[in-house]
């Protein structure tokens, strides 16, 4: 099949881009043609392994003035909020997208589309017509925006009741979709997620090793208040041996202010914190091998593609209960070593009510402490690699 895959966001750098980059991996490792339109910034450059072409829309240029669109009011990268385009740019973006969507429909031919998020782009594709199947991709972060955001509410709510078919991470998203568009049931397919199972494993000496690792502990994503990460510092204090941990706090940052900010509340705590920054995928994959525990405890999220990397790699992992997350990966990862911390009273979709903190961050602690004395166990993640989800993808339309 000649498969094209649509991101308005840039295909790496966030867990949607990784779950764009690597769906389109293993469609390309299955013998399929694949082609990739997705918006960059003007001066970055990507490449893809063979069989997969590249047509990018750049922002940052005469016809798009301004940065890359986020999903996200907070982005790894230099981005705008969809909130914050005005007729004109919105004009600019359509056009741009069009253009390229012109020129890969006559040269490419694609027997299917894959559109990620339930938002602007797929919406405006569908509304095209495009004479093939168009599938969305949900990752979650679009429900939280075009509740928070009227940005073309009608017109996207639109758009995805003529989508051919919409992957959901889980079964939570799935009747969050229902709700929010409007679609039948029976458009939504419960797809999960993927990992990289060449880079995210075990190593030989993993299994003698892991009682060694100790109060270790590591976190991936965002270093930013959303993902609970304020939380976690004040948390570490609470335990009994605080200065004895260990805590690696990989990834980017929204603001440089909150990112120094946060460095700054580390430094002032009794734990041991590194910010190594955003890493490749291989030292991301190193980075768990050397932790005993992952810890994500973020206030928001779809299914988060990190915890099953974590789990790939021979982690036990401390999550926030998070709408969907555990009933996924119980149905998935039957006894799994997770532990599961009840989240905070919110006040918004991704906002904690500020006197329900200390409460979560007791009970995140205690769940580090359990996670901490458990005995390493051997979890078998395999069966969700991104070329299983990739054939599951395909038969969304079937």
């Amino acid at each position: 099949m000649n498969i094209l895959l649509l991101s308005a966001q840039k295909p790496d750098n966030t867990g949607s881009g990784v779950f764009l980059k690597e769906l389109a991996r293993s469609f390309a490792a299955a013998g399929h043609r694949v082609c990739i339109v997705a918006g960059i910034a003007a001066e970055d450059e990507f490449s893809f392994p063979a069989g997969i072409d590249f047509h990018p829309v750049r922002f940052e240029t005469d016809a798009l003035p301004f940065p890359v669109v986020g999903m996200s009011d907070e982005m790894p990268y230099r981005a705008t909020r969809y909130r914050d385009l005005d007729a004109g740019m919105l004009r600019a973006f359509y056009a741009a997208f069009d253009a390229a969507l012109d020129k890969v429909l006559a040269e490419f031919e694609p027997d299917i589309v894959f559109s990620n998020h339930l938002y602007v782009l797929t919406a405006h594709v569908v509304e095209r017509s495009l004479g093939v199947p168009v599938v969305g991709m949900c990752h979650g972060s679009e429900i939280r925006q075009i509740r928070k955001n009227p940005l073309e509410r009608a017109a996207i709510r639109r758009g995805v009741r003529g989508l051919a078919g919409i992957m959901a991470l889980h079964a939570a998203q799935k009747a969050d979709i229902v709700a929010e568009y409007g679609v039948p049931e029976a458009l939504v397919q419960v797809t999960g997620t993927g990992y990289n199972r060449e880079v995210f494993c075990l190593d030989s000496a993993d299994p003698q090793c892991r009682g060694e690792r100790g109060q270790s502990l590591v976190f991936a994503g965002k270093v930013t208040a959303a993902k609970g990460v304020r939380s976690l510092l004040r948390s570490l204090e609470l335990l009994d041996d605080a200065a004895g941990v260990r805590l690696n706090m990989a990834g980017g940052y929204a603001t440089l202010a909150e990112y120094e900010d946060i460095q700054a509340q580390a430094q002032a705590g009794s734990a041991q914190v590194v910010f190594p920054g955003r890493l490749t995928q291989t030292a991301l994959a190193e980075a768990y091998r050397a932790s005993d525990v992952f810890v994500l405890p973020s206030f928001y999220e779809g299914l988060p593609l990190v915890v099953v990397e974590a789990l790939a790699c021979g982690c036990k992992v401390v999550v926030t209960d998070l709408p969907g997350i555990g009933p996924w990966l119980e149905a998935n990862l039957p006894g799994a070593p997770v532990w599961y911390v009840e989240p905070p009273a919110m006040r918004n979709v991704d906002e904690p009510e500020p006197d329900a903190l200390p409460a979560f961050e007791q009970r995140l602690a205690a769940a580090l402490a359990e996670a901490f004395a458990a005995p390493w166990t051997y979890c078998d993640v395999t069966g969700l690699s991104w070329d299983a989800l990739a054939r599951r993808a395909l038969e969304v339309t079937a």
